[in-house]
């Protein structure tokens, strides 16, 4: 049956055009957790479905500057397709653009058939099918904060802060946000559909944190992704740049991207819950902390991907950056939150809001069933305030360390996917090797005048 006769394509047609819809803007991650798209009209929607769109495969290998990076198959195989079918039953409509829904993609390479290499939400989904083999299903609940900009000529950068007002963490209302900048969102995000619970003024000037409420692993990548995608749509309407960046400001801290992770069985009881198990944490939970920790310096490449990451890290930054875990203290890089029952979970606090979180995920629950398979326990966790190298390892401090790490770390490649690790390791080295030539403004004022 042809797309235009399938009843549910039919249906989901009558559907837009009911609603006034006369474009979907069909999304998919690339490599780094950007948003790609193309706009399409309604009726070309079935020869969308039937055909797909066709998108270079190099955007997967394509830098933030616009540059290809050679990874293989893409420059080296002379810029081949990928095509990118729409998933009509992730429709939604965009509140802010009348007229407009949005799905995702669907993302094959034409001459396999199979999901293209590089596809993160695709690599998310070989992971969950490696768990599901071992009787665990993730449930995942994302937090993620960012920096609200605004346009400054007389700034290096073009940027400031939305607001300079210091000490207003755990706040809401004008006092440090004077445009309501997050009434609106938070309503336009709730208009969407994605999940979205809360959201507060966070530590520094303009920076914002926005929850989302927990659900099945890959559905909370979904919406996690469109989450940034919409939070920078709806600033850039504005006139503003709401930033994910790790740390862009060198008088404030960075903005991390917490994530709070569970296992279920087959009927939908949380695994992670045992009262009668040390710390209430039932040896399935134990064993995942213990793989998370095993894991971490090879998570840190997934999970703090840029040459900016790592600035965010440091004593006194409230970033983690030992490899400890402890039982509702925010300074280790595992907490474990105090619920237990179905609310059971720990919260791993490693990863900056830049992270991919289709990587993310990928990356903490391999690590989980790797912890599970192995059945290590945890070391005892850590007690009072963190930040002690007498106590705890630590971290990769940089991006090539964090790049060597995973790429020494074959037992999560395996989980993984080689090839999609591969594509990754090309793609960052290159990017550690461009910053490396590049002459920053810091050098110029350190040693220009003197030497």
């Amino acid at each position: 049956m042809s797309a235009p006769e399938n009843p549910d394509v039919r249906q989901h047609l009558e559907r837009l055009t009911a609603e006034g819809i006369d474009v979907v803007r069909v999304t998919y991650p690339d490599l780094i957790g950007v948003d790609r798209a193309r706009d399409v009209l309604v009726d070309q929607l079935p020869t969308a479905l039937r055909h797909g769109l066709a998108f270079c495969r190099a955007v997967y290998h394509t830098t933030p500057q616009g540059d290809v990076v050679p990874v293989a198959g893409g420059l080296d195989a002379g810029l081949p397709d990928v095509i990118v079918r729409p998933d009509l039953d992730t429709l939604v409509s965009l509140p802010w653009e009348p007229g407009v829904a949005s799905c995702l993609g669907e993302v094959e390479d034409p001459r396999t058939g199979s999901p293209a290499p590089e596809s993160p939400r695709d690599l998310l989904r070989t992971v969950l099918a490696r768990c599901a083999e071992h009787g665990l299903h993730p449930v995942v609940g994302p937090e993620l904060e960012y920096f609200l900009c605004e346009p400054d000529p007389a700034s290096p950068a073009g940027w400031r802060r939305y607001s300079e007002v210091s000490g207003a963490v755990y706040t809401a209302g004008l006092r440090a946000d004077p445009d309501n900048h997050l009434l609106r969102t938070l309503r336009m995000l709730r208009d969407l559909g994605i999940g979205v619970t809360s959201g507060n003024h966070e530590f520094d000037g303009g920076q914002i944190e926005i929850n989302l409420t927990h659900s099945t692993a890959l559905d909370a990548a979904d919406r996690a992704f469109r989450f940034k995608a919409a939070v920078k749509e709806l600033a850039r309407q504005e006139g503003k740049l709401a930033t994910f960046m790790a740390k862009p400001f060198n008088d404030a801290g960075g903005s991390g991207f917490h994530l709070h992770f569970s296992c279920e069985d087959g009927d939908g009881t949380n695994t992670f819950d045992d009262p009668a198990a040390p710390y209430g944490l039932s040896a399935t939970a134990r064993h995942a902390v213990a793989g998370v920790l095993a894991h971490a310096p090879a998570l840190a490449a997934l999970l703090n991907p840029s040459i900016n990451s790592y600035k965010r890290f440091g004593p006194d930054t409230l970033a983690p950056w030992l490899i400890d875990w402890g039982l509702d203290n925010r300074s280790a890089m595992l907490r474990v939150p105090p619920e237990r029952g179905p609310g059971a979970r720990f919260e791993l606090r490693l990863a900056d809001a830049g992270a991919n979180p289709y990587l993310l995920i990928a990356g903490t629950a391999a690590a989980a069933l790797l912890g599970v398979l192995a059945g290590e326990e945890p070391p005892a966790p850590l007690e009072g305030y963190g930040y002690d190298t007498a106590k705890a390892a630590v971290l990769p401090m940089n991006l090539p360390a964090a790049l060597d790490a995973l790429e020494a770390d074959a037992l999560l490649a395996d989980v993984i996917g080689v090839d999609a690790v591969a594509a990754f390791l090309s793609y960052k080295r290159e990017e550690v090797a461009r910053f490396q030539r590049h002459v920053t403004d810091w050098e110029f004022t350190e040693y220009a005048y003197h030497l």
